[in-house]
């Protein structure tokens, strides 16, 4: 059954057990924040859903956003003299996001349907270990391409292959395109594969390069449109 959700718009995706770190300045969010430490938000649970580029107005409306998105759970929040908050998130399940309220509470809210893994056939289900074994291969080779040693941690080997691309992919710098495609894909085996190619392909580019390319948004003006 559909469910209502909290909704914090941003330019980034979200993916299922990646931590995001969040700085909350605006009114609306602050409230958000405080609405999820004291409990009034059940589960201290709200979704992040990335906005479509290019961003000119407000969002106010359920087409400026992304049609799949990604619940977050408040881990820790700190907040600072001013009345900001630091607060730390962690990415829970997806769910797609049926229509958008912005009028109802002091942030905005969405009715969100939650989107399950498709079960895995038998015979894809005998490969999926090599399969993830060919993705965490990808991500040492991206990791060793980009960062220092001490710098990144591979996923535990207990780490169930339906959860191990996204947090294969949970640090890398990768387009927001690629981040959503690997949020809006719901079979484990082709998960493995893209992300295997992602990081096959990014790595290459660095290396290439002989440096980490920069989001485009470190390079734009700083937006206050929530």
């Amino acid at each position: 059954m559909p469910e209502t959700l909290p909704l914090f718009p941003l330019q980034t995706v979200l993916l299922p057990g990646a931590n995001l770190p969040l700085h909350i300045f605006e009114p609306r969010y602050r409230q958000l924040t405080v609405d999820l430490v004291t409990g009034t938000v059940p589960d201290k649970r709200f979704g992040v859903v990335a906005i479509k580029a290019p961003v000119t107005e407000e969002v106010d409306k359920v087409d400026q956003l992304l049609a799949v998105g990604c619940s977050a759970v408040l881990r820790q929040a700190t907040r600072l003299p001013d009345g900001r908050y630091d607060i730390i998130t962690t990415g829970e399940r997806r769910f797609r996001l049926l229509d958008l309220d912005a009028t109802s509470a002091p942030y905005l809210t969405g009715t969100v349907d939650w989107i399950p893994d498709s079960q895995t056939p038998p015979a894809m289900a005998q490969r999926i270990g090599s399969l993830a074994d060919s993705a965490r291969a990808a991500y040492r080779r991206y990791c060793d391409t980009a960062w220092e040693r001490g710098d990144w941690d591979e996923p535990a080997d207990d780490t169930d292959p339906a959860d191990l691309a996204h947090l294969l992919a949970a640090d890398a710098l990768l387009p927001i395109e690629d981040r959503q495609a690997l949020l809006e894909e719901t079979r484990a085996a082709h998960r493995l594969r893209m992300v295997y190619s992602l990081l096959t392909r990014e790595a290459g580019i660095i290396a290439a390069l002989h440096a980490v390319p920069a989001p485009a948004s470190a390079f734009a003006a700083k937006m206050n449109l929530n």
